[in-house]
């Protein structure tokens, strides 16, 4: 396991009262609508995210909070859908008014230094409820409709750097879209007139056919697995008895998995997959038959098959894709199996499966994801998050603020890159479980990393 660090026990942030930042110059009024990828239930949150910078004596007198906020505004001209609101209209379909309304902007000072967060890899970012500036709650749940698309706290510390929080509405942008935008206040912040990459709305290619289709796939991702009625444990723990801890994966358990794999070709993403699905499924003792899932992310970017993306597509492309198997199965045969299942779902993801999720969504009323005994994994390893650069230099730590929270919290989870003690590189994975779960799912995990 990795070494996680502590923030103080006590310290302040002060932060202002936050205003609107709207295009710095006239933008169209128009209304633009969502893709039927865009609009599902489970895009309809904020997706938070944070970058933390050290002090940079070349900006010294420069205060990056108001060259964020400049910066902001005119990259917000080409990106002005960003500064709409979001409306739903009939059957649930979202759309976006364009009307300028402007994004949410706060800047706050922290009694911190960036040293005080340690060697922070992976998420959550530790306190990261203080760098992110939310908005108001009804009835436990955040509404997105009619509120800004995007929400920005830039947090002053005390040795000079800064925190970067910002939360973006999952409906317009996804994890490469959001990066993209940021990478474009980024430029204009270091002197740019423009961005280098053309924003393109381009939401027709994901909308369900007129009228829609019959799905022509599964989709398990939105089906109940079948087996026993018992409640899935993942779902009905309580926060407090949960545990915690980041799990590294380095050139040796690398080494160890793929002695395991039996010469097959894998990635490093689907080699850790099936290891942390495997043993997770082992610790928290599912009955044999009852169906288990791995659910991931497969975007549809840089692809080498057919998906149509304009160059500065910003919005949702990707699907969730399904590995299933019963609980028995998985934990009894060798990590191979797990792996040719993982692999095989990862490749299932096309343009015409994408098609058939848009179709879905509007057969169905928009249905969100299912959880039960499925483990939900995003792999941001190659996101770029540490590149964002408002020119005080890369990022000491730039990824999600938080793993899953609520409902999610051990559900879901991010894989990111990172170092270790001995300066090797490899993947970080945020591992939440029941508290008695924990040590088995670590036998479990050097079982299938130690070398043969």
């Amino acid at each position: 396991m990795a070494s996680m660090r502590t923030l103080p026990k006590e310290f302040t942030v002060r932060r202002r009262d936050p205003v609107l930042v709207t295009p710095s110059e006239p933008t169209p009024q128009e209304t633009k609508p969502l893709s039927d990828l865009d609009d599902g239930e489970g895009m309809r949150f904020y997706s938070s995210g944070i970058h933390l910078y050290r002090h940079n004596p070349a900006k010294a007198g420069q205060d990056p909070a108001q060259v964020i906020r400049e910066a902001l505004a005119r990259a917000l001209v080409p990106y002005y859908p960003l500064a709409g609101r979001l409306r739903e209209t009939e059957n649930r379909k979202l759309v976006v008014d364009c009307g300028g309304q402007g994004v949410l902007f706060a800047e706050a000072d922290a009694d911190l230094t960036a040293d005080d967060f340690g060697d922070v890899q992976s998420p959550p970012f530790p306190c990261f409820e203080r760098f992110i500036l939310h908005s108001t709650t009804v009835a436990g749940v955040e509404p997105v409709v009619d509120r800004p698309l995007l929400y920005i706290q830039v947090t002053r510390l005390r040795c000079g750097g800064f925190i970067f929080g910002q939360r973006f509405c999952h409906c317009v942008v996804d994890a490469p879209g959001g990066m993209q935008f940021e990478k474009a206040v980024c430029e204009i912040a270091c002197g740019a007139d423009k961005p280098s990459v053309t924003p393109s709305w381009g939401r027709e290619m994901f909308m369900a056919g007129d009228p829609p289709a019959r799905p022509r796939y599964p989709h398990l991702e939105y089906r109940e697995p079948a087996g026993g009625p018992d409640p899935d444990r993942m779902l009905t723990t309580p926060a407090s008895e949960m545990a915690r801890a980041p799990f590294f994966f380095g050139p040796r358990e690398i080494a160890g998995l793929r002695q395991r794999a039996q010469a097959r070709r894998c990635s490093r993403f689907e080699l850790v997959a099936a290891c942390i699905w495997r043993s997770r499924t082992a610790a928290l003792g599912y009955a044999p038959g009852d169906e288990v899932r791995l659910c991931f992310i497969v975007n549809a970017r840089g692809r080498p098959d057919d998906v149509p993306l304009p160059e500065g597509f910003y919005g949702n492309a990707f699907a969730y894709s399904v590995a299933a198997t019963a609980a028995g199965e998985l934990c009894g045969k060798d990590l191979g199996y797990a792996l040719d299942l993982v692999k095989k779902a990862k490749s299932a993801v096309t343009y015409d499966y994408l098609r058939s999720v848009a179709d879905l969504m509007v057969l169905e009323g928009r249905p969100l994801f299912t959880l039960t005994r499925t483990y939900l994994v995003s792999d941001v390893s190659h996101a770029g998050f540490k590149s964002v650069d408002f020119g005080w230099g890369e990022a000491v730590y730039g990824g999600p603020a938080k793993g899953g929270e609520g409902p999610l919290l051990g559900v879901t989870n991010y894989f990111s890159r990172a170092k270790n003690g001995k300066g090797e590189e490899g993947t970080v994975v945020p591992i939440c479980l029941p508290k008695d779960a924990m040590d088995k799912f670590q036998l479990e995990v050097q079982g299938l990393t130690a070398e043969l």
